[in-house]
């Protein structure tokens, strides 16, 4: 092929174009809507935004070497089209975003290889991947890795007060310095570092003009860089609190810190290229490792040709149109929200234990998004340690709403966990937590009941939510926790013993409220 020629595309290939690009943003408008509210509401995603217009730059770099390229529609991009619409209903059904969002990666990758071919689509396809960085992890991935996160960085910054000479406690995610405390929350997880940087960590592999090994070298060294740089942050934070008080870890100062060290982490990546670009046999100057140099040719020369209209491209805007009647009687599909007793109605007397319910801000379980709640304390007698019920009911969890871990929401409230594992008291699973606040100790269950199964691994949980959402057409669930202050006069199997008393006494009370 002579690649002076200059190919014109049809209008109607632009109109099929045009066509199937609009049924597809009509069809995944839920998943593309939940992306825009992740972004705006967590911080460690906001960098969404921005990769839609990165990744359509970097296509448009490579317009002119489209331009000349002679097209080959390929039915490989329909069969990818046909798989990525199945994932995509399934994740409407399940309620799952991840799925449809990337569905709607994979579509977009179908449509240019319907259109265009591999040997056009091969140089713009790390852009369209690029994308996947925008799309956030699940709620209950996410609150995992955070909480893993939050310790990790806390061990280690701590590493660094001590090298400073600074005698320092760690309880938890506390950092205690005698006088001050600071406390590792969520948002100094470092989550708000790891996400962007593994998406600039991407982009500057995209740029940097060297082996396949030194690009995934680069890629993935973004996660030690952000884990020891947060880790640092939180160390100097730490050393200045020390010596200049409170103040130093507090507003503009803190906000201002956290910048610092995103450039610096940055500038880490930089420097790793400019060492990758100087080992190996594919040694290159500094300037030309981000392909910052390139010919230039004028598109306007050569001959101009018409390209044939693509079939695979008008097969693909069908089963797009498909997927939209398919979505649309899954919104007009009438989910099972079966017959239960509400919780006003809970029992005040559980066996020798009696109760009274208070209510939670409506702030709160707007929020929380939950269907119907109770809150209560029970004792055995007026003297003896209350234990705390909560349960957390929700109709449907098909729009992303579901309980929120503990895990999450214990932190949140200024709550240190300093234990966490799994038992069983008799069939029912349980999770365990034991968390702190100055010299409070609390004792924590927690358990997810749906649908007549009872959980303590959320993972399950996930996944038999998924399966029934699709088999029996619902998604309606709870969490359950049950929570006791260990008294100064008592042990913790004390507390241990209280909780397991009243979850068995609570288990059978609970499938009249929470439906089978």
């Amino acid at each position: 092929m002579d690649n002076r020629t200059i190919w014109r595309m049809h209008w109607q290939t632009w109109f099929w174009l045009l066509l199937g690009l609009a049924l597809m943003v009509f069809a995944f408008w839920g998943g593309i809507e939940e992306l825009i509210v992740r972004w705006d509401k967590q911080e460690e995603y906001s960098h969404g935004y921005i990769l839609p217009f990165v990744s359509f730059y970097f296509i448009w770099q490579k317009k002119d070497a489209i331009s000349r390229s002679e097209f080959c529609p390929s039915w490989w991009g329909v069969a990818l089209i046909l798989v990525a619409l199945i994932v995509f209903i399934v994740g409407e059904i399940s309620a799952l975003f991840i799925l449809t969002q990337y569905a709607l990666i994979a579509v977009l990758l179908g449509l240019a290889l319907a259109v265009m071919g591999w040997p056009a689509v091969k140089p713009v396809v790390i852009p369209i991947l690029l994308l996947a960085f925008a799309i956030p992890l699940p709620y209950f991935l996410e609150a995992s890795l955070s909480a893993n996160l939050q310790l990790l960085s806390s061990k280690l910054g701590v590493y660094f007060i001590r090298w400073c000479q600074i005698p320092v406690y760690l309880e938890g995610n506390v950092i205690d310095l005698g006088v001050f405390k600071l406390q590792v929350v969520e948002a100094c997880s470092g989550l708000r570092y790891l996400f962007p940087l593994l998406s600039l960590g991407f982009i500057c592999a995209y740029l940097f003009e060297a082996a396949f090994w030194k690009r995934a070298i680069l890629v993935l060294s973004t996660i030690p860089i952000t884990i020891l740089m947060n880790s640092f942050r939180i160390g100097m934070i730490g050393v200045l609190v020390n010596y200049w008080g409170i103040a130093m870890a507090e507003g503009f100062l803190h906000d201002f810190e956290g910048w610092i060290v995103f450039m610096a982490c940055f500038g880490v990546l930089f420097i790793e290229m400019a060492l990758l670009s100087r080992i190996g046999a594919d040694k290159k100057p500094l300037f030309e490792i981000f392909g910052l140099t390139q010919n230039i040719t004028n598109p306007d020369t050569g001959d101009s040709k018409q390209r044939p209209i693509p079939y695979p491209l008008i097969a693909s805007v069908a089963a797009l149109l498909v997927s939209v009647l398919v979505v649309s009687s899954i919104e007009k599909r009438t989910e099972i929200i079966p017959a239960r007793s509400h919780f006003p109605e809970f029992p005040t007397r559980i066996g020798e234990w009696y109760g009274q319910q208070t209510s939670i801000e409506d702030t709160v379980t707007s929020y929380l998004g939950l269907t119907d709640y109770v809150f209560a304390d029970y004792k055995t007698n007026e003297k003896s340690p209350a234990v705390n019920l909560y349960a957390a009911y929700y109709e449907s969890q098909r729009k992303g709403v579901s309980p929120h871990s503990p895990r999450v929401c214990i932190p949140g409230g200024g709550w240190q966990i300093t234990e966490i594992s799994r038992t069983q008291i008799g069939d029912l699973p349980i999770n365990r937590i034991v968390i702190k606040k100055e010299e409070y100790t609390q004792l924590v269950y927690y358990w997810f009941q749906q649908r007549g199964r009872q959980f303590s691994n959320e993972y399950l949980m996930k996944w038999y939510l998924f399966k029934d959402a699709l088999l029996l057409n619902r998604t309606d669930g709870a969490m359950v926790r049950l929570t006791t202050t260990v008294a100064p006069n008592e042990k913790i199997t004390d507390a241990e013993n209280r909780l397991k008393a009243f979850a068995q006494q609570v288990s059978p009370v609970l499938p009249k409220f929470i439906p089978g």
